[in-house]
């Protein structure tokens, strides 16, 4: 009797623990742009290096495949930029990012195919087996107007290619090249308020990105985060991980995040300033967002362009 009794204890006590939200492990996927690097390299610090790096920290924290994106017009005259992809594609999956980063809300839809056509030529010899047939919009903007976005996508669909759509992010692009300057001056305090600043912002996003999920489905998605690939990465990405962790989450392929019903929506509609997924379906359904600074967390880009210089 007492051991069934202490059997019903263990059992209430589970349920109560697994109301909590974060209880079941939510699903992410880990993706990178602006490959072979984005931002600034401290002084003697080669692409490769940092590509390396990277690698051994997603081996080293069991990451499925994690897209890079690619814009080849970076290899230009760089053979360090050039062994960093090739070093990265030799391990990770690489998607198209358009040519040089092209933005479409500024460009016709004429040049913005072009670019992402000129960018295949580097992706097959990356990838001659054509798993590359993803596209990540620069500055995640998908057309100023529904007809331009409407004409890319149909680029798309007739070329094979699916969207690689972002769900979470937080601007991690702003710390390299400040990360790049401290380092440079061997700024030990400086480079410590990188780090809390880093994982603070992180912590934020990821929460505010789960409330705006819960406002445009009402309930948390499968989701898809948007990092970069920079100097910084390797020193950061092993606490970021872990943050993601603590908070319940599992890593899984750009594949799995995306087979979430919800990424088969089209919000349908242009978008001056672009967004993330979420951020397009709140501006698509006229969608309040949360108000509190909590909710809406601020990146620090005034004090990451001050610091170390």
């Amino acid at each position: 009797m007492k051991n069934w009794l202490r059997l019903g204890c263990r059992l209430s006590m589970l349920l109560i623990l697994c109301a909590h939200p974060f209880c079941a492990a939510q699903k992410i996927a880990i993706t990178f742009d602006d490959l072979p690097l984005n931002g600034e390299l401290p002084p003697g610090v080669m692409r490769v290096e940092i590509a390396k790096d990277t690698l051994a920290i997603l081996k080293n924290w069991h990451i499925p495949p994690a897209y890079g994106f690619i814009n080849a017009r970076r290899l230009e005259d760089s053979q360090d930029g050039a062994d960093a992809l090739k070093l990265w594609a030799s391990a990770e999956p690489v998607g198209n990012h358009t040519y040089s980063h092209l933005d479409l809300n500024q460009n016709a839809t004429e040049a913005f195919e072009r670019e992402i056509a000129e960018n295949e030529p580097a992706l097959e010899l990356l990838d001659p087996s054509g798993d590359w047939h993803w596209l990540r919009y620069p500055f995640l903007r998908e057309g100023d107007t529904v007809e331009k976005r409407n004409a890319v996508r149909d680029y798309l669909k007739t070329h094979g290619y699916k969207v690689a759509q972002v769900t979470m992010e937080w601007g991690d692009y702003f710390w390299n090249t400040a990360y790049a300057r401290c380092a440079a001056k061997s700024d030990a305090k400086g480079m410590d308020w990188l780090r809390t600043s880093y994982l603070s912002t992180a912590s934020a996003e990821i929460d505010h990105y789960r409330e705006l999920s819960k406002i445009v489905f009402g309930r948390d998605i499968n989701y898809v985060l948007l990092l970069h690939l920079g100097s910084f990465s390797s020193t950061i990405l092993p606490e970021a991980f872990d943050l993601l962790k603590k908070k319940g989450f599992q890593f899984v392929t750009l594949q799995e995040a995306e087979s979430d019903a919800a990424y088969a929506i089209d919000p349908r509609e242009g978008a001056l300033n672009g967004g993330t997924f979420l951020d397009q379906l709140m501006n698509a359904r006229k969608l309040t967002y949360p108000s509190s600074p909590i909710s809406m967390p601020q990146k620090p880009e005034k004090e990451l362009a001050d610091i170390c210089r």
